[in-house]
Protein backbone atom coordinates (compact mmCIF):
# COMPACT_ATOMS: atom_id res chain seq x y z
CA UNK A 1 0.00 0.00 0.00
CA UNK A 2 1.17 3.72 -0.54
CA UNK A 3 3.24 5.08 2.42
CA UNK A 4 1.21 2.38 4.38
CA UNK A 5 -2.06 4.06 3.87
CA UNK A 6 -4.64 1.91 2.22
CA UNK A 7 -5.10 2.01 -1.64
CA UNK A 8 -7.57 4.94 -2.44
CA UNK A 9 -9.48 3.65 -5.21
CA UNK A 10 -12.36 5.69 -6.96
CA UNK A 11 -14.47 3.66 -9.52
CA UNK A 12 -16.16 5.94 -12.14
CA UNK A 13 -19.19 3.91 -14.28
CA UNK A 14 -22.33 4.66 -15.72
CA UNK A 15 -23.95 1.10 -13.39
CA UNK A 16 -23.48 -0.64 -10.46
CA UNK A 17 -25.82 -3.29 -8.73
CA UNK A 18 -28.10 -2.93 -7.00
CA UNK A 19 -28.61 0.74 -8.10
CA UNK A 20 -28.66 0.38 -11.44
CA UNK A 21 -28.23 -2.10 -13.75
CA UNK A 22 -28.56 -2.90 -17.55
CA UNK A 23 -25.85 -5.25 -17.86
CA UNK A 24 -22.58 -7.37 -16.95
CA UNK A 25 -21.05 -3.77 -15.89
CA UNK A 26 -23.30 -3.32 -13.12
CA UNK A 27 -22.72 -6.72 -11.43
CA UNK A 28 -19.22 -5.89 -12.00
CA UNK A 29 -18.88 -2.22 -10.25
CA UNK A 30 -21.16 -3.34 -7.78
CA UNK A 31 -19.08 -6.47 -6.21
CA UNK A 32 -15.59 -5.50 -7.22
CA UNK A 33 -15.24 -2.92 -4.37
CA UNK A 34 -16.66 -5.29 -1.62
CA UNK A 35 -13.73 -7.59 -2.77
CA UNK A 36 -10.77 -4.96 -2.97
CA UNK A 37 -11.89 -4.04 0.58
CA UNK A 38 -11.27 -7.12 1.95
CA UNK A 39 -7.38 -6.94 0.45
CA UNK A 40 -6.94 -3.69 2.58
CA UNK A 41 -8.61 -1.14 -0.19
CA UNK A 42 -10.43 1.86 0.69
CA UNK A 43 -12.48 1.94 -2.81
CA UNK A 44 -15.91 3.83 -3.74
CA UNK A 45 -17.95 4.56 -6.84
CA UNK A 46 -19.26 7.96 -8.20
CA UNK A 47 -22.48 6.81 -10.85
CA UNK A 48 -24.80 8.82 -12.34
CA UNK A 49 -28.30 9.75 -10.33
CA UNK A 50 -30.88 8.16 -12.85
CA UNK A 51 -34.38 8.67 -11.90
CA UNK A 52 -34.45 4.70 -11.69
CA UNK A 53 -32.15 4.97 -8.35
CA UNK A 54 -34.77 4.25 -5.92
CA UNK A 55 -33.34 6.59 -2.89
CA UNK A 56 -36.02 5.39 -0.34
CA UNK A 57 -35.29 2.02 -1.18
CA UNK A 58 -31.08 2.26 -0.65
CA UNK A 59 -31.19 4.72 2.24
CA UNK A 60 -29.69 7.27 -0.27
CA UNK A 61 -29.66 11.15 0.79
CA UNK A 62 -28.48 14.32 -0.51
CA UNK A 63 -24.42 14.94 0.51
CA UNK A 64 -24.40 17.49 2.95
CA UNK A 65 -20.97 18.19 2.91
CA UNK A 66 -21.13 19.02 -0.69
CA UNK A 67 -24.59 19.19 -1.77
CA UNK A 68 -24.31 20.76 -5.29
CA UNK A 69 -21.89 22.85 -7.42
CA UNK A 70 -22.34 24.14 -11.06
CA UNK A 71 -20.32 22.26 -13.80
CA UNK A 72 -19.38 24.22 -17.09
CA UNK A 73 -20.96 22.72 -20.12
CA UNK A 74 -20.09 24.15 -23.49
CA UNK A 75 -21.69 27.50 -23.66
CA UNK A 76 -23.59 27.30 -20.15
CA UNK A 77 -23.50 25.79 -16.75
CA UNK A 78 -25.72 22.44 -15.44
CA UNK A 79 -26.24 21.73 -11.72
CA UNK A 80 -24.57 18.83 -10.43
CA UNK A 81 -26.55 17.67 -7.25
CA UNK A 82 -24.50 15.26 -5.16
CA UNK A 83 -26.01 12.23 -3.18
CA UNK A 84 -24.71 9.66 -0.95
CA UNK A 85 -25.10 6.06 -0.04
CA UNK A 86 -23.14 2.69 0.64
CA UNK A 87 -23.01 -0.52 -1.23
CA UNK A 88 -25.77 -2.53 0.99
CA UNK A 89 -24.05 -4.48 4.07
CA UNK A 90 -21.09 -2.45 3.74
CA UNK A 91 -19.61 1.30 4.51
CA UNK A 92 -17.93 1.56 1.13
CA UNK A 93 -19.23 4.77 -0.29
CA UNK A 94 -21.23 5.59 -3.81
CA UNK A 95 -21.54 9.01 -4.86
CA UNK A 96 -24.53 9.74 -7.21
CA UNK A 97 -24.51 12.45 -9.78
CA UNK A 98 -28.22 13.97 -10.08
CA UNK A 99 -28.78 16.19 -12.98
CA UNK A 100 -32.65 17.14 -14.07
CA UNK A 101 -31.67 18.11 -16.85
CA UNK A 102 -29.47 14.73 -17.78
CA UNK A 103 -30.54 12.30 -15.77
CA UNK A 104 -34.38 12.45 -14.81
CA UNK A 105 -35.73 10.34 -17.46
CA UNK A 106 -36.95 6.66 -18.03
CA UNK A 107 -34.41 4.63 -19.40
CA UNK A 108 -30.53 4.35 -18.55
CA UNK A 109 -28.51 5.26 -21.92
CA UNK A 110 -31.32 4.04 -24.70
CA UNK A 111 -34.96 5.85 -24.97
CA UNK A 112 -37.29 3.04 -24.06
CA UNK A 113 -39.98 4.50 -26.80
CA UNK A 114 -37.66 4.35 -29.81
CA UNK A 115 -34.97 1.87 -28.34
CA UNK A 116 -32.18 3.66 -29.67
CA UNK A 117 -29.43 5.58 -27.64
CA UNK A 118 -30.60 8.99 -26.51
CA UNK A 119 -29.75 12.25 -28.46
CA UNK A 120 -28.00 14.04 -25.91
CA UNK A 121 -26.04 11.44 -24.52
CA UNK A 122 -22.77 12.44 -25.20
CA UNK A 123 -23.65 15.77 -22.90
CA UNK A 124 -25.00 13.41 -20.20
CA UNK A 125 -21.87 11.48 -20.17
CA UNK A 126 -19.16 14.40 -20.35
CA UNK A 127 -21.69 16.15 -17.28
CA UNK A 128 -20.72 13.03 -15.55
CA UNK A 129 -17.13 12.60 -16.21
CA UNK A 130 -16.38 16.82 -15.49
CA UNK A 131 -18.44 16.66 -11.98
CA UNK A 132 -17.02 13.47 -11.28
CA UNK A 133 -13.10 15.05 -11.22
CA UNK A 134 -14.74 18.32 -9.90
CA UNK A 135 -16.63 16.17 -6.89
CA UNK A 136 -13.66 14.74 -5.99
CA UNK A 137 -11.46 17.64 -6.00
CA UNK A 138 -14.17 19.29 -3.51
CA UNK A 139 -14.36 16.10 -1.44
CA UNK A 140 -10.43 16.63 -1.02
CA UNK A 141 -9.43 13.04 -1.39
CA UNK A 142 -6.28 12.30 -2.83
CA UNK A 143 -7.12 8.94 -5.18
CA UNK A 144 -4.78 6.77 -5.52
CA UNK A 145 -6.59 5.20 -8.66
CA UNK A 146 -9.10 6.53 -10.81
CA UNK A 147 -10.44 3.41 -12.15
CA UNK A 148 -13.00 4.34 -15.40
CA UNK A 149 -14.99 1.84 -16.72
CA UNK A 150 -16.19 1.69 -20.61
CA UNK A 151 -16.77 4.86 -22.54
CA UNK A 152 -19.02 6.54 -20.16
CA UNK A 153 -15.78 7.40 -17.99
CA UNK A 154 -13.48 7.20 -21.13
CA UNK A 155 -12.69 10.72 -21.21
CA UNK A 156 -11.36 11.13 -17.64
CA UNK A 157 -7.66 9.74 -18.41
CA UNK A 158 -7.54 12.29 -21.44
CA UNK A 159 -9.04 15.39 -19.36
CA UNK A 160 -6.21 14.59 -16.71
CA UNK A 161 -3.73 14.75 -19.01
CA UNK A 162 -5.18 18.20 -20.66
CA UNK A 163 -7.25 19.95 -18.69
CA UNK A 164 -6.49 18.84 -15.20
CA UNK A 165 -2.39 18.38 -15.72
CA UNK A 166 -1.27 20.51 -13.30
CA UNK A 167 -4.12 20.25 -9.93
CA UNK A 168 -2.47 19.25 -7.45
CA UNK A 169 -5.56 16.81 -6.64
CA UNK A 170 -4.73 14.20 -9.11
CA UNK A 171 -1.03 14.80 -9.26
CA UNK A 172 -0.54 10.99 -7.31
CA UNK A 173 -3.70 9.63 -9.41
CA UNK A 174 -2.71 6.66 -11.54
CA UNK A 175 -5.55 6.00 -13.95
CA UNK A 176 -6.92 2.31 -14.97
CA UNK A 177 -9.22 2.36 -18.01
CA UNK A 178 -11.49 -0.95 -18.08
CA UNK A 179 -12.94 -2.05 -21.40
CA UNK A 180 -16.21 -4.43 -20.59
CA UNK A 181 -17.46 -4.17 -24.16
CA UNK A 182 -15.76 -2.59 -27.04
CA UNK A 183 -18.93 -2.71 -29.44
CA UNK A 184 -19.89 0.50 -27.69
CA UNK A 185 -17.28 2.88 -27.97
CA UNK A 186 -18.98 6.48 -27.73
CA UNK A 187 -17.47 7.98 -30.57
CA UNK A 188 -19.20 11.40 -30.77
CA UNK A 189 -18.56 14.97 -33.26
CA UNK A 190 -15.44 16.77 -32.54
CA UNK A 191 -17.45 19.45 -30.43
CA UNK A 192 -17.52 16.97 -27.40
CA UNK A 193 -13.92 18.09 -26.26
CA UNK A 194 -15.25 21.99 -26.24
CA UNK A 195 -18.55 20.47 -24.18
CA UNK A 196 -15.72 18.39 -21.80
CA UNK A 197 -13.24 21.32 -21.58
CA UNK A 198 -10.24 20.01 -23.81
CA UNK A 199 -8.54 22.49 -25.98
CA UNK A 200 -9.16 22.17 -29.94
CA UNK A 201 -5.08 21.98 -30.33
CA UNK A 202 -5.09 18.48 -28.45
CA UNK A 203 -7.61 17.43 -32.07
CA UNK A 204 -5.34 16.34 -34.77
CA UNK A 205 -4.81 12.74 -36.63
CA UNK A 206 -2.98 10.04 -34.63
CA UNK A 207 -4.12 12.06 -31.44
CA UNK A 208 -5.90 10.04 -28.54
CA UNK A 209 -9.03 12.15 -29.49
CA UNK A 210 -8.95 12.28 -32.69
CA UNK A 211 -10.86 9.14 -34.31
CA UNK A 212 -11.71 9.29 -38.20
CA UNK A 213 -12.53 13.28 -37.53
CA UNK A 214 -14.52 12.62 -34.48
CA UNK A 215 -13.83 11.55 -30.48
CA UNK A 216 -13.69 8.23 -29.53
CA UNK A 217 -14.11 8.25 -25.82
CA UNK A 218 -12.88 4.91 -25.48
CA UNK A 219 -10.39 5.44 -27.67
CA UNK A 220 -9.19 8.16 -25.37
CA UNK A 221 -9.62 5.69 -22.21
CA UNK A 222 -7.20 3.53 -24.01
CA UNK A 223 -4.58 5.80 -25.07
CA UNK A 224 -4.44 8.29 -22.14
CA UNK A 225 -4.78 5.95 -19.60
CA UNK A 226 -2.17 4.71 -17.47
CA UNK A 227 -2.96 0.88 -17.60
CA UNK A 228 -5.97 -0.98 -19.77
CA UNK A 229 -7.59 -4.06 -18.82
CA UNK A 230 -10.89 -5.46 -20.14
CA UNK A 231 -12.66 -8.54 -18.82
CA UNK A 232 -11.02 -11.86 -19.90
CA UNK A 233 -7.63 -13.09 -21.11
CA UNK A 234 -8.95 -14.48 -24.30
CA UNK A 235 -10.60 -11.24 -25.25
CA UNK A 236 -7.62 -9.34 -24.47
CA UNK A 237 -6.21 -11.12 -27.10
CA UNK A 238 -9.07 -11.27 -29.67
CA UNK A 239 -9.40 -7.20 -29.65
CA UNK A 240 -5.54 -7.26 -30.96
CA UNK A 241 -6.31 -9.44 -33.26
CA UNK A 242 -8.61 -8.38 -35.93
CA UNK A 243 -10.93 -5.64 -36.43
CA UNK A 244 -13.65 -8.42 -36.07
CA UNK A 245 -13.00 -7.83 -32.17
CA UNK A 246 -10.92 -4.74 -32.17
CA UNK A 247 -14.02 -2.53 -34.14
CA UNK A 248 -11.31 -0.06 -35.58
CA UNK A 249 -9.11 0.08 -32.63
CA UNK A 250 -7.25 -2.72 -32.84
CA UNK A 251 -4.15 -0.77 -33.87
CA UNK A 252 -4.70 0.86 -31.22
CA UNK A 253 -5.00 -1.72 -28.29
CA UNK A 254 -1.66 -3.35 -29.87
CA UNK A 255 0.51 -0.34 -29.41
CA UNK A 256 -0.77 -0.87 -25.69
CA UNK A 257 -0.27 -4.39 -25.67
CA UNK A 258 2.05 -4.44 -22.60
CA UNK A 259 0.53 -2.41 -20.49
CA UNK A 260 -3.22 -4.43 -21.25
CA UNK A 261 -4.50 -6.96 -19.23
CA UNK A 262 -6.92 -9.36 -19.26
CA UNK A 263 -9.03 -10.52 -15.50
CA UNK A 264 -11.95 -12.50 -15.81
CA UNK A 265 -14.64 -11.39 -13.87
CA UNK A 266 -15.94 -13.39 -10.81
CA UNK A 267 -19.06 -13.30 -9.47
CA UNK A 268 -20.58 -12.28 -5.99
CA UNK A 269 -21.77 -16.03 -3.79
CA UNK A 270 -23.13 -13.68 -1.59
CA UNK A 271 -25.66 -13.01 -4.53
CA UNK A 272 -25.41 -15.93 -6.52
CA UNK A 273 -25.79 -18.79 -4.14
CA UNK A 274 -28.42 -21.51 -4.66
CA UNK A 275 -28.17 -22.82 -1.12
CA UNK A 276 -29.53 -19.22 0.64
CA UNK A 277 -30.60 -16.93 -2.09
CA UNK A 278 -33.90 -15.39 -1.21
CA UNK A 279 -35.16 -15.20 -4.74
CA UNK A 280 -35.79 -18.61 -4.88
CA UNK A 281 -38.72 -21.22 -3.94
CA UNK A 282 -36.31 -23.48 -2.40
CA UNK A 283 -32.41 -24.10 -2.09
CA UNK A 284 -29.83 -26.36 -2.88
CA UNK A 285 -26.89 -27.92 -3.40
CA UNK A 286 -24.53 -29.72 -5.37
CA UNK A 287 -25.17 -32.75 -2.78
CA UNK A 288 -28.72 -32.01 -2.67
CA UNK A 289 -30.34 -31.22 -6.05
CA UNK A 290 -34.39 -31.38 -5.21
CA UNK A 291 -34.94 -28.34 -4.28
CA UNK A 292 -33.89 -27.39 -8.42
CA UNK A 293 -36.63 -29.54 -9.37
CA UNK A 294 -38.81 -26.74 -7.43
CA UNK A 295 -37.61 -23.87 -9.17
CA UNK A 296 -38.17 -25.64 -12.19
CA UNK A 297 -41.69 -26.34 -11.59
CA UNK A 298 -41.71 -22.46 -10.59
CA UNK A 299 -39.91 -21.44 -13.59
CA UNK A 300 -42.11 -23.09 -16.22
CA UNK A 301 -45.24 -21.71 -14.15
CA UNK A 302 -43.77 -18.38 -14.06
CA UNK A 303 -43.44 -18.51 -18.11
CA UNK A 304 -47.09 -20.09 -18.37
CA UNK A 305 -45.47 -23.27 -19.83
CA UNK A 306 -46.68 -26.99 -18.41
CA UNK A 307 -44.29 -28.69 -16.29
CA UNK A 308 -44.82 -31.77 -17.78
CA UNK A 309 -43.52 -33.92 -14.78
CA UNK A 310 -40.52 -32.17 -15.07
CA UNK A 311 -38.97 -34.77 -17.55
CA UNK A 312 -38.66 -31.90 -20.57
CA UNK A 313 -35.65 -30.32 -20.32
CA UNK A 314 -35.80 -26.85 -20.09
CA UNK A 315 -32.83 -24.42 -21.42
CA UNK A 316 -32.67 -20.46 -20.39
CA UNK A 317 -31.82 -17.23 -22.11
CA UNK A 318 -31.51 -14.21 -19.97
CA UNK A 319 -29.70 -11.92 -22.25
CA UNK A 320 -29.81 -8.69 -24.29
CA UNK A 321 -31.36 -9.26 -27.28
CA UNK A 322 -29.31 -7.74 -29.94
CA UNK A 323 -27.03 -9.48 -32.45
CA UNK A 324 -23.89 -9.70 -30.72
CA UNK A 325 -25.62 -12.45 -28.39
CA UNK A 326 -25.91 -14.83 -30.77
CA UNK A 327 -29.95 -14.14 -31.56
CA UNK A 328 -30.03 -14.53 -35.26
CA UNK A 329 -28.80 -18.17 -34.85
CA UNK A 330 -31.47 -19.22 -33.00
CA UNK A 331 -33.84 -17.22 -35.28
CA UNK A 332 -32.01 -19.16 -37.78
CA UNK A 333 -32.67 -22.54 -36.25
CA UNK A 334 -35.85 -22.04 -34.78
CA UNK A 335 -37.73 -24.67 -36.43
CA UNK A 336 -35.20 -27.62 -35.61
CA UNK A 337 -35.67 -25.93 -32.19
CA UNK A 338 -39.18 -26.22 -31.83
CA UNK A 339 -38.94 -29.78 -33.30
CA UNK A 340 -36.83 -30.51 -30.36
CA UNK A 341 -38.92 -32.16 -27.02
CA UNK A 342 -37.47 -29.01 -25.24
CA UNK A 343 -38.70 -25.89 -23.44
CA UNK A 344 -37.39 -22.72 -23.77
CA UNK A 345 -37.29 -19.49 -21.90
CA UNK A 346 -36.50 -16.26 -22.72
CA UNK A 347 -35.84 -13.22 -20.48
CA UNK A 348 -34.20 -9.87 -22.17
CA UNK A 349 -34.70 -6.73 -23.77
CA UNK A 350 -33.21 -5.18 -26.69
CA UNK A 351 -33.69 -4.44 -30.36
CA UNK A 352 -37.31 -4.70 -31.70
CA UNK A 353 -36.70 -7.79 -34.45
CA UNK A 354 -35.90 -10.10 -31.57
CA UNK A 355 -38.82 -8.69 -29.54
CA UNK A 356 -41.35 -9.16 -32.49
CA UNK A 357 -39.37 -12.68 -33.34
CA UNK A 358 -39.99 -14.35 -29.90
CA UNK A 359 -43.05 -13.10 -29.10
CA UNK A 360 -44.31 -14.41 -32.03
CA UNK A 361 -42.66 -17.78 -31.12
CA UNK A 362 -44.46 -18.11 -27.72
CA UNK A 363 -47.79 -17.43 -28.96
CA UNK A 364 -47.01 -19.90 -31.88
CA UNK A 365 -45.41 -22.85 -29.65
CA UNK A 366 -47.20 -22.19 -26.15
CA UNK A 367 -46.04 -24.94 -24.64
CA UNK A 368 -42.60 -24.59 -25.66
CA UNK A 369 -41.59 -21.25 -25.39
CA UNK A 370 -42.13 -18.72 -23.01
CA UNK A 371 -41.20 -15.13 -22.88
CA UNK A 372 -40.59 -11.98 -20.83
CA UNK A 373 -39.21 -8.79 -22.29
CA UNK A 374 -37.75 -6.29 -19.98
CA UNK A 375 -34.90 -6.82 -17.19
CA UNK A 376 -36.48 -8.96 -13.50
CA UNK A 377 -33.47 -9.74 -11.33
CA UNK A 378 -35.74 -12.39 -9.37
CA UNK A 379 -36.94 -13.57 -13.10
CA UNK A 380 -33.20 -13.58 -13.39
CA UNK A 381 -32.17 -15.64 -10.52
CA UNK A 382 -35.00 -18.59 -11.18
CA UNK A 383 -34.20 -19.10 -14.70
CA UNK A 384 -30.71 -20.13 -13.46
CA UNK A 385 -32.09 -22.10 -10.79
CA UNK A 386 -35.08 -23.80 -12.78
CA UNK A 387 -33.02 -24.18 -16.67
CA UNK A 388 -31.49 -27.35 -17.11
CA UNK A 389 -29.59 -26.06 -19.53
CA UNK A 390 -28.15 -22.14 -20.42
CA UNK A 391 -27.96 -21.18 -24.03
CA UNK A 392 -25.28 -18.76 -24.80
CA UNK A 393 -24.08 -18.30 -28.03
CA UNK A 394 -22.71 -15.75 -28.51
CA UNK A 395 -21.16 -13.78 -31.65
CA UNK A 396 -18.58 -12.09 -29.09
CA UNK A 397 -18.37 -12.26 -25.48
CA UNK A 398 -15.97 -9.87 -23.54
CA UNK A 399 -16.08 -12.01 -20.27
CA UNK A 400 -20.02 -13.04 -19.84
CA UNK A 401 -21.54 -13.43 -16.37
CA UNK A 402 -24.49 -15.38 -17.02
CA UNK A 403 -22.39 -18.71 -17.58
CA UNK A 404 -20.65 -18.59 -14.58
CA UNK A 405 -24.00 -18.37 -13.02
CA UNK A 406 -25.16 -21.03 -14.78
CA UNK A 407 -22.59 -22.75 -13.64
CA UNK A 408 -23.25 -22.28 -9.96
CA UNK A 409 -26.98 -23.27 -10.19
CA UNK A 410 -26.17 -26.05 -11.75
CA UNK A 411 -27.39 -24.93 -15.39
CA UNK A 412 -25.18 -26.88 -17.48
CA UNK A 413 -24.46 -24.01 -20.10
CA UNK A 414 -23.83 -24.20 -23.91
CA UNK A 415 -21.94 -21.74 -25.66
CA UNK A 416 -20.11 -20.62 -28.80
CA UNK A 417 -16.21 -20.94 -28.28
CA UNK A 418 -15.00 -16.78 -28.04
CA UNK A 419 -13.82 -14.78 -25.25
CA UNK A 420 -14.57 -15.13 -21.63
CA UNK A 421 -17.05 -18.61 -22.40
CA UNK A 422 -13.32 -19.81 -23.81
CA UNK A 423 -11.83 -19.11 -20.15
CA UNK A 424 -14.61 -20.11 -18.16
CA UNK A 425 -16.40 -23.23 -20.07
CA UNK A 426 -14.61 -26.46 -20.77
CA UNK A 427 -15.90 -28.33 -23.88
CA UNK A 428 -17.52 -32.06 -21.85
CA UNK A 429 -15.73 -34.65 -22.76
CA UNK A 430 -17.54 -38.17 -22.54
CA UNK A 431 -15.25 -40.45 -22.19
CA UNK A 432 -13.56 -38.98 -19.60
CA UNK A 433 -16.32 -37.09 -18.05
CA UNK A 434 -14.47 -33.55 -17.90
CA UNK A 435 -15.21 -30.32 -19.03
CA UNK A 436 -18.22 -27.96 -17.44
CA UNK A 437 -20.44 -27.36 -20.25
CA UNK A 438 -20.66 -27.45 -24.34
CA UNK A 439 -19.25 -25.47 -26.62
CA UNK A 440 -19.12 -24.85 -30.18
CA UNK A 441 -16.32 -22.93 -32.47
CA UNK A 442 -18.00 -21.88 -35.76
CA UNK A 443 -20.33 -19.32 -35.67
CA UNK A 444 -23.60 -20.72 -37.26
CA UNK A 445 -26.68 -21.99 -36.64
CA UNK A 446 -25.98 -26.06 -37.58
CA UNK A 447 -22.87 -25.60 -34.89
CA UNK A 448 -24.82 -24.22 -32.40
CA UNK A 449 -27.68 -27.35 -32.91
CA UNK A 450 -24.29 -29.75 -32.71
CA UNK A 451 -23.64 -28.50 -29.06
CA UNK A 452 -27.33 -28.25 -28.56
CA UNK A 453 -27.90 -31.87 -29.18
CA UNK A 454 -24.69 -33.36 -27.77
CA UNK A 455 -25.87 -31.60 -24.60
CA UNK A 456 -29.51 -32.79 -24.84
CA UNK A 457 -27.98 -36.81 -25.05
CA UNK A 458 -26.55 -35.87 -22.02
CA UNK A 459 -29.67 -35.24 -20.10
CA UNK A 460 -31.13 -38.34 -21.58
CA UNK A 461 -28.32 -39.99 -19.31
CA UNK A 462 -30.02 -38.84 -15.77
CA UNK A 463 -26.41 -40.15 -13.73
CA UNK A 464 -24.24 -38.70 -15.95
CA UNK A 465 -25.93 -35.35 -15.96
CA UNK A 466 -26.47 -35.51 -12.28
CA UNK A 467 -22.96 -35.53 -12.05
CA UNK A 468 -21.97 -33.05 -14.39
CA UNK A 469 -24.44 -30.94 -12.84
CA UNK A 470 -23.09 -31.91 -9.12
CA UNK A 471 -19.50 -30.94 -10.53
CA UNK A 472 -19.55 -27.58 -12.27
CA UNK A 473 -21.56 -26.44 -9.27
CA UNK A 474 -18.48 -26.53 -7.11
CA UNK A 475 -16.16 -24.77 -9.61
CA UNK A 476 -15.07 -21.57 -8.09
CA UNK A 477 -15.20 -18.43 -9.95
CA UNK A 478 -15.83 -16.10 -6.85
CA UNK A 479 -14.17 -12.04 -7.18
CA UNK A 480 -11.20 -13.00 -4.76
CA UNK A 481 -8.60 -14.08 -7.62
CA UNK A 482 -9.72 -11.65 -9.81
CA UNK A 483 -9.94 -8.43 -6.98
CA UNK A 484 -5.66 -9.52 -6.40
CA UNK A 485 -5.35 -9.51 -10.20
CA UNK A 486 -6.50 -6.07 -9.93
CA UNK A 487 -4.69 -4.98 -6.89
CA UNK A 488 -1.65 -6.15 -8.67
CA UNK A 489 -2.15 -3.98 -11.20
CA UNK A 490 -2.79 -0.49 -9.32
CA UNK A 491 -0.12 -1.57 -6.74
CA UNK A 492 2.41 -3.44 -8.19
CA UNK A 493 5.09 -2.90 -5.43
Amino acid sequence: MPDGRPLDVVMFAAEAFPFVKVGGLGDIVGALPKYLKTLGAEPSIVIPAYKDVHHDRHGIAPYAPVPEFLVPMGPGWARAEIYHGALPGTDIDVFFIGCVDYFYRDGVYDDPGTGEGFPDNMERYVFFMKAGLELWKRLARNADVLHCHDSQAGLIPGMLKTTYADDPSFQRAGTLFTIHNLAYQGVYPKESLYWAGIDYRHFYPTSPFEFWGKVNFTKVGIECADLVSTVSETYAREIQESAEFGYGLEGVLRRRSEDLFGIVNGIDYREWNPETDPLLPAHFSSRDLAGKAVCKRELQAAFGLPPRDGQVPVFGIVSRLTDQKGLDLIAEAVEEITALDLQMIVLGNGQRHYHDLFGMLAERYPEKIGVRFGHDNRLAHLVEAGADIFLMPSKYEPCGLNQIYSLRYGAVPVVRATGGLVDTVQNYDLESETGSGFSFESYSAAAMMDALRRALRLYSDAERWRRLQARIMTLDWSWEASARKYMELRNPD
